[in-house]
Parts: structure tokens; C-alpha cells; sequence
């Protein structure tokens, strides 16, 4: 589904991507990992085009997104809950959900305002409040939802569950389970390594732009020499 070959990425003087390679099948959970600094948002933001490639190439299902706006990627069926979530705070929950809806691809049954709910029941008391009003789990549920309003068929998801109470990060791993159940394809960068293990197909470790390992949950889970050396636990 997604193929990522030689990637370079700059910004300005400043090369960021040395080469990155990766690939994602339909209906895989994968991740991006490594320590902070390392080049996964910037992995993220390239694929997406907020970022330019300066070289290689990136095709998703066969169709080069280099050099691509970065409404014509999203368009194609990839999804993004950026990290920061990035909510629109001067407009309601409901007003967030639906300003990016859309089903440019024609799924038969697509996401809904009612679906996204029966997934974060807890957003549903809350359609009136604005963004800024809303808690950090509350705006980075709404942030998953607002990106499936687009219906992608690829979910990329940067800092998961970064800076959420427990609690709220299981619900929100419990929600990438059930979409992932659904067949949905996902991409997602986090630091919670025991639940990435329990819910990715694969996964590719990132040291200064580009890939140095990669490799199912079991492998990961068996290498602490691995784990010790580039993401530090």
C-alpha cells in the first residue's frame, strides 16, 4: 500500500531523511520508532507533503506523492492525527468533526458523526464545547475522529498517546484495535513500546533519518540489544 524508497528530506541546508525505506502493507499496523530527534515526524510530514521530498520516492497504492500537494495526498485515502492534535479550537466538538468530512473514495459505509461516537462515547456529551475547552484525551479522541471523517484508507497517527493519563491511553489503544479489526491500514509513531508489541504487525526503528531495523513484535520483544541501543528501554 505504501512505499517509501530513498527518501531524502532537507530543511533548508539541513538534511533531515538520509535515505528512508519502508513499506506497508494493506490491512498492516505498523509503527515508527527511535528516540526523539530521530526523524519520525519528519518521516510523517514528508509522506504527507506538508514536508518536500528533495529525493527518492514515496508511492501510495502505485502512485507517486512526491512532489504532490498536500490536499491531493490526503485526498488519495491517508488520514492524519498530526502530533500536537492540532484541534481547531475556536470551533464546537461537532464543528471539528465535520469541517474535513468527506468520502472523496466512496466507501460504502462510511464514518460517521454516530460512529465516531460509538467509538469515544465520551465525545458525544460534549458536541457543544469548543476545541480549546476540551481535555488532552478529549481533543486527541477528536482528533482520531476527525481523521476518519475522511474515510482514509491509511490511518497515520504521530505521538498516539503522548502526554494522556493511563487510563486514557488504554481507551485510545482499545479504539486503534477496533479500527485495525476493521481492516483499516495503520501507521502510527509512539513511546509506549508494550502496547505498540500487542497491537503492530511491524515495525521499522528510525536512528538519524533512516531505517536501521525492522521486524515483526516478536523480534522486537526477543532483541533488547535493539531496544537498549535506539529507543533506550
Amino acid at each position: 500500500m505504501l512505499n517509501l524508497q530513498d527518501v531524502t528530506t532537507h530543511y533548508g541546508t539541513s538534511q533531515a531523511l538520509f535515505g528512508m525505506s519502508l513499506s506497508l502493507e494493506a490491512g498492516q499496523v505498523a509503527t515508527l520508532l527511535g528516540r526523539n530527534g530521530m526523524g519520525k515526524t519528519t518521516t510523517i510530514n514528508t509522506i504527507m507533503g506538508i514536508v518536500p521530498a528533495s529525493g527518492g520516492s514515496i508511492k501510495f497504492e502505485g502512485q507517486e506523492l512526491v512532489g504532490q500537494a498536500s490536499f491531493k495526498t490526503a485526498n488519495l485515502g491517508l488520514g492524519l492525527v498530526p502530533e500536537g492534535r492540532q484541534i481547531f479550537p475556536n470551533l464546537s466538538l461537532m464543528e471539528n468533526l465535520i469541517a474535513t468530512a468527506s468520502n472523496h473514495l466512496g466507501v460504502a459505509d462510511p464514518w460517521t458523526v454516530e460512529k465516531v461516537f460509538a467509538l469515544f462515547p465520551e465525545l458525544e456529551t460534549r458536541t457543544s464545547s469548543m476545541g480549546n475547552l476540551l481535555s488532552g484525551g478529549e481533543q486527541q479522541m477528536l482528533a482520531i475522529g476527525r481523521a476518519l471523517m475522511t474515510n482514509p484508507k491509511l490511518l497515520i497517527l504521530d505521538e498516539a498517546t503522548e502526554g494522556l493519563a493511563p487510563l486514557v491511553r488504554q481507551k485510545i489503544w482499545h479504539a486503534l484495535t477496533e479500527i485495525a479489526g476493521q481492516g483499516m491500514s495503520i501507521l502510527v509513531v509512539d513511546k509506549n513500546l508494550k502496547d505498540l508489541l500487542r497491537i503492530a504487525d511491524r515495525h521499522f526503528v528510525i536512528q538519524r533519518g533512516q531505517v536501521v531495523w525492522s521486524g515483526d513484535s516478536t523480534a522486537l520483544e526477543s532483541d533488547a540489544t535493539v531496544r537498549e541501543r535506539y529507543l533506550g528501554f
